[in-house]
């Protein structure tokens, strides 16, 4: 624990570190009192540009701040920038950016227990800046950057048990840029709110740089370090090798007649993709890069290709800069079918072999080898998660749904929760006020409304009418009204209040595309998204307001290798995610972000059948095959799980946080 005179220095530190400027000449100045210990061991390593050591380089030690978002699409603030835990009176040097220790000429740095000091519980990650990358004597490459995430501040202990050696290279660059690329404006400004979602989502996202590479070497992965998750290695060394095109340089941004490796990654690596601002060194472009995946891929492989600093690399120009990892084991041997994401992170994915799988936010199965089983699981289909963590599985191949706990245990009996019309039940939902929605697909068609506890609310036959036939999928809004994707040609939708009257007329909403609708999520404003399957024609989002009118033309939004999506989800900047075999995303207002072709996590993820956000902002893909799929930061963080995202008490226009940052 620091003595109060320490915290008080180290605060004003924090808070004026834009303003420091006492050795930026370099010349070390010893500390006018002695210093007090932190209580956190040194923390060594080295910083390299491809194989390269970087002499010279300001190495800054940095926590992600908590009073406000930083992220795609949000401009770096104070509000949002990263609070420097290096002590300019211990290291003796400080520029604009901040305190920070210099490498040796062999790229070696050392941080003191005396020189910085965290609070526990937040997350940390070292900024490496400058530099002379192997080049002539007296060449600095101001344009290097470079990052290597952390992690926890331990509340006990120190670094050095957790990360006795740090190597600061192009690939911890990579890994850390996508895991914390939903918090990151740029490689100073990361910063979440302060919520306990946030934090949670935040603390995940640091720790998911430990899944893509080894920080004490700084060597991309291949597989996990629990052993069951697939990484793509060779795209995150093509990336490391974009970035050390311009490392191994000496920073210079000229062009475009004769243009350098900076000017070329900077001018394709804009803040927006192919607009918005340009990054001024590497470690911004790797974070610019995760935010928009499938822009100017051809001008970014075209660096990788010149110098080769990591292998194994890409034979050939990818789809998209999308980092998938699979998973496997806890049961998925025999597909996964739904996915959802609880409020710890966790991913609860169904089974067609009557099982229930729970993976980590870092995969780990949670599950064990054969999953969750019992409880009458039949054909499960969809999945949700409740308020306190429990999983509600619809059973298609049944009458009934099953609850589990959040370690496994079977809470609805040994043939689940029965009754209300449930009758092949294919989808499922969670309101404000904890009450389960379930969307049944047999003729007669209805939908059930169960009490937390199972006792059911919507009478013997469920709640019909309203043109419900064949129902797939459903979803509940800020006014407590449930919407209804029926699975028909004709195509309709049908909206029911809270007490199950019919809200959209004899018939449902109809028209804007809508054809044979398989799943449906709403927005923060209170309007439906709806997933056209269209079978035999590709497939389209319809768009329709709180009150059924259609937002999104007269056949929906298309293109963008939108193909027979089954699955959807919205992230915290109101994007709209579609799984469709691979990965479509769309604007709140409808245009593709996903490029041409969908994003395809490097083509490890296969045939995406559904679809989950995280609060770290990963993608997490249930393939329809024995493994599920994860894109690292490729979204906006988000509230999770879909029922914390509504109010207690019903808004009257439909209003609610779904769809927004934690």
């Amino acid at each position: 624990m620091h003595s109060p005179s320490y915290a008080l220095l180290l605060s004003l530190a924090c808070l004026s570190s834009l303003a420091l400027t006492g050795c930026a000449d370099g010349t070390f100045r010893a500390p006018s009192t002695s210093p007090v210990s932190s209580g956190s061991a040194t923390i060594e390593g080295r910083v390299h540009g491809g194989q390269q050591p970087i002499a010279g380089a300001h190495v800054y030690l940095f926590a992600a701040n908590t009073s406000g978002y930083g992220g795609p699409g949000i401009a770096p603030s104070t509000s949002n920038q990263s609070m420097s835990l290096l002590n300019a009176t211990y290291t003796g040097y400080s520029d604009s950016i901040g305190a920070y220790v210099p490498t040796d000429n062999s790229g070696n740095f050392s941080i003191t227990a005396t020189e910085y000091g965290c609070t526990p519980n937040t997350q940390v990650y070292l900024y490496a800046l400058g530099g002379n990358p192997g080049l002539t004597s007296g060449t600095d490459n101001t344009a290097a950057g470079l990052l290597a995430a952390l992690g926890n501040c331990p509340t006990a202990g120190n670094f050095l048990a957790a990360t006795p050696y740090v190597v600061i290279n192009e690939v911890s660059t990579v890994a850390t840029a996508y895991a914390f690329a939903g918090f990151a404006s740029d490689a100073t400004h990361v910063s979440s709110s302060g919520t306990a979602l946030a934090q949670t989502g935040i603390a995940n996202a640091f720790a998911t740089a430990t899944n893509l590479e080894t920080l004490s070497t700084g060597v991309a992965l291949a597989t996990t370090p629990a052993g069951n998750g697939t990484v793509p290695q060779s795209t995150i060394d093509t990336l490391a090798n974009i970035l050390a095109a311009c490392v191994n340089t000496n920073g210079a941004v000229t062009g475009p007649a004769n243009p350098t490796p900076c000017y070329t990654l900077f001018g394709n690596a804009l803040s927006g993709g192919s607009t918005g601002s340009a990054p001024s060194d590497t470690a911004t472009a790797a974070i610019n890069i995760a935010h928009n995946p499938a822009a100017n891929i051809a001008a970014l492989y075209g660096l990788a290709t010149a110098t080769p600093a990591f292998a194994p690399a890409l034979a050939s120009q990818p789809n998209d800069f999308t980092v998938g990892l699979t998973f496997t084991g806890g049961g998925m041997f025999s597909g996964s079918w739904a996915i959802a994401v609880d409020g710890s992170g966790n991913a609860w994915i169904t089974n067609p072999g009557n099982s229930v799988t729970k993976l980590s936010n870092s995969g780990v199965v949670l599950s064990g080898a054969s999953g969750y089983t019992g409880g009458g699981l039949s054909s499960p289909r969809d999945i949700t998660v409740d308020g306190f963590g429990n999983a509600w599985v619809a059973d298609w191949g049944s009458t009934h749904v099953t609850k589990l706990s959040n370690s496994g245990s079977v809470l609805s009996g040994a043939n689940g929760f029965t009754g209300g019309g449930l009758n092949a039940p294919h989808d499922i939902a969670v309101d404000g006020s904890g009450n389960v929605w379930v969307a049944n697909n047999m003729d007669p068609t209805g939908v059930t409304k169960l009490s937390n506890s199972g006792s059911v609310l919507s009478g013997t036959d469920g709640f019909t009418g309203g043109g419900l036939l064949y129902s797939a999928g459903i979803a509940v809004d800020g006014s407590g009204n449930a919407w209804v994707a029926n699975y028909n040609y004709a195509g309709s939708v049908t909206k029911l209040s809270s007490s199950g009257s019919i809200l959209s007329g004899a018939s449902g909403f109809t028209g804007g595309g809508l054809s044979f609708p398989t799943v449906i999520a709403i927005d923060s404003s209170g309007n439906a998204w709806i997933a056209n399957f269209n079978d035999p024609n590709p497939g389209s989002v319809t768009e329709l307001s709180s009150s059924g009118a259609i937002l999104s033309g007269a056949n929906g939004f298309t293109g963008g290798g939108l193909y027979d999506p089954t699955g959807i989800a919205i992230d915290g900047s109101g994007s709209v995610w579609l799984a469709n075999g691979h990965i479509t995303e769309l604007s709140s207002s409808g245009s593709i972000l996903s490029g041409a072709n969908s994003f395809t996590g490097g083509g490890l993820l296969g045939g995406s059948v559904d679809i989950a956000i995280d609060g770290s902002g990963n993608v997490w893909v249930a393939t329809g095959s024995g493994y599920a799929g994860e894109l690292i930061g490729a979204a906006t963080p988000v509230i999770t799980t879909t029922c914390a995202g509504l109010p207690a008490t019903p808004t009257a226009d439909g209003t609610s946080k779904l769809g927004t940052r934690p």
